[in-house]
């Protein structure tokens, strides 16, 4: 164990310089490495199958935690990897150590009630308070990742059809739809906007300096202005309206492929997938089962 110590800062290194892992994984690496090394140390054991196991026990007693008791296996596991391929041993004894199965969080979500109850209780006097509304109907009616409401431009929103062009991960672009409470919402914000800034509005929603507005600049308003508008037991933050669009849609049954290409999943960006799925059927559908897509 002193001599496979020895090696941690080259190896180390090699993370930084060669696979070019992040100061704050290299980090978490040190001390997985450090603390299984120091065990054997600090009990006198040679490393066995039996001994490696006995390890893993304690960590998981210690933890509690499977996500972190699999980092600290992956860490180890590539620690000795890096080992064999210098020539510095023979064979890997993690490579028999299987890697526990994390517990799959169920996202949060809001009930309809608790979403409709939030939406109808946001303020919209002053242009702040339009811009929210706006940016919250329009999160829950179309399912939008952060990232993406962001850099939605006037240019992308059809109103006559009521129908949004994003531009998703992997540069993948979609068209979703959207209700017209949500529609309603923007329009409101918008006037307010042309009478709040001069010349042309490129981004749709705009920070009270006429900038495009950031992802943290909403998460903020969701923690500091809106978090107690919720009057809930449920942590606040953008993506709870996606899973929320998602959630609502499948109990009243809409089918889930659509739902998946209305999110924009990559899971769907076979061409075998889209064979059958056309923007009437996912709009007809949008209409029939979007809580709001009747008031």
């Amino acid at each position: 164990m002193d001599r496979e110590s020895g090696y941690l800062a080259e190896y180390l290194e090699y993370l930084a310089h060669i696979k070019k892992y992040s100061s704050h994984t290299i980090k978490a690496y040190r001390q997985d490495i450090r603390q299984y090394v120091n065990y054997f140390r600090e009990n006198d054991l040679e490393v066995s199958k039996d001994a490696i196991r006995d390890y893993i026990s304690v960590i998981f007693m210690r933890t509690k935690n499977k996500a972190t008791l699999s980092r600290k296996i992956k860490a180890i596991r590539s620690f000795y990897r890096y080992l064999v391929r210098q020539g510095k041993m023979e064979k890997n004894p993690f490579d028999v150590v299987s890697t526990p199965k994390e517990d799959k969080k169920l996202p949060e979500v809001l009930t309809e009630r608790e979403m409709a109850d939030f939406l109808d209780r946001l303020p919209g006097g002053t242009f702040i308070e339009l811009r929210n509304r706006a940016v919250f109907e329009f999160l829950y009616a179309t399912g939008l990742r952060i990232s993406e409401l962001v850099n939605v431009r006037m240019g992308d929103i059809n109103f006559n059809e009521r129908m949004v062009r994003v531009l998703g991960k992997g540069n993948k672009e979609r068209i979703v739809p959207f209700n017209d409470v949500a529609g309603g919402a923007l329009s409101r914000y918008l006037e307010s906007a042309r009478k709040k800034f001069k010349g042309p509005v490129d981004y749709l929603f705009l920070n009270n300096r006429g900038a495009k507005i950031t992802e943290r600049g909403i998460e903020k308003i969701l923690q500091n202005v809106y978090g107690e508008v919720m009057g809930i037991n449920k942590r606040v933050y953008p993506h709870l309206f996606r899973h929320s669009f998602a959630t609502h849609l499948l109990q009243r049954g809409a089918n889930l492929r659509v739902i998946q290409e209305l999110l924009g999943h990559s899971s769907l960006s076979t061409t075998e997938r889209y064979t059958s799925l056309n923007y009437g059927d996912l709009l007809n559908v949008y209409k029939k089962f979007h809580p709001r897509s009747g008031f």
